[in-house]
């Protein structure tokens, strides 16, 4: 895997002050561990910052808005080489977690269980 470069955990830390609605709203319940499992938020791997990541289970969780429309090309680029590297990557729009932020959660913690 690729080095995690000081650039990125700036950017991440950076991230970290700025975080959309929807992932304020999935932090809000993903930081109380559901289903046991811990959670980090904006966290560097390699060239890229995770939304969330759940170093356990090795699950990358991205919350998908209007700009991700315009990078789907990108996006599929950066989930394959996740994927490569052993993550586990889920992609959940924002206006899902805006509408059910529970249900997204619930939806997140089954898979969990699910590949354990």
């Amino acid at each position: 895997m690729r080095q995690t470069s000081k650039a990125t955990v700036k950017r991440a830390r950076g991230l970290r002050r700025v975080m959309s609605p929807p992932e304020v709203l999935l932090w809000q319940r993903l930081r109380l561990r559901p289903g046991g499992v811990k959670f980090r938020r904006q966290h560097p791997v390699g060239a890229y910052v995770a939304d969330f990541y759940a170093p356990d289970v090795r699950m990358i969780v991205e919350v998908d808005g209007l700009a991700h429309d315009a990078r789907v090309e990108r996006d599929a680029l950066r989930d394959e080489w996740l994927r490569v590297q052993g993550f586990v990557v889920v992609r959940v729009a924002a206006s899902e977690v805006l509408k059910d932020v529970d249900a997204v959660v619930d939806g997140v913690v089954r898979l969990i269980l699910a590949s354990r």
